[in-house]
């Protein structure tokens, strides 16, 4: 068999090779995005949410809203949640100020109390 061949037939079989990959990932199983609760992030994530919504806290200084960004991740009270991403962020080392971005929204989220809504007959 020539050199020639060889390498003809070994790029049809890389393009059909190729070709068949494209086509089962593609055709037969396409990639299947699925929405996840913040709820079920793990805790590296989740401590980098807490800290997205610690910096938002800091330019709106919006607790209500915090508070329901908070509550994504699950049925723990808010401050609860910020206090596990403060312990987590200074185990591990994360910079002095997103601790205390974080430390700041944990007792905005201690100090806040919503209204209670109280229906008068």
């Amino acid at each position: 068999m020539s050199r020639t061949l060889r390498l003809l037939l070994f790029s049809i079989s890389l393009l059909v090779g190729l070709g068949l990959g494209l086509f089962y990932g593609w055709v037969v199983r396409p990639v299947e995005y699925v929405d996840t609760a913040p709820s079920s992030l793990r805790s590296d994530y989740r401590t980098d949410y807490v800290l997205m919504v610690a910096e938002a806290f800091s330019f709106s200084r919006d607790a209500a809203q915090a508070r329901v960004h908070l509550a994504a991740l699950g049925p723990k009270p808010p401050d609860d949640i910020a206090a596990e991403a403060v312990t987590f962020a200074v185990q591990h080392n994360f910079p002095s100020s997103d601790i205390v971005r974080l430390e700041q929204l944990r007792r905005a989220m201690q100090e806040f109390a919503p209204e209670a809504e109280i229906d008068i007959p």
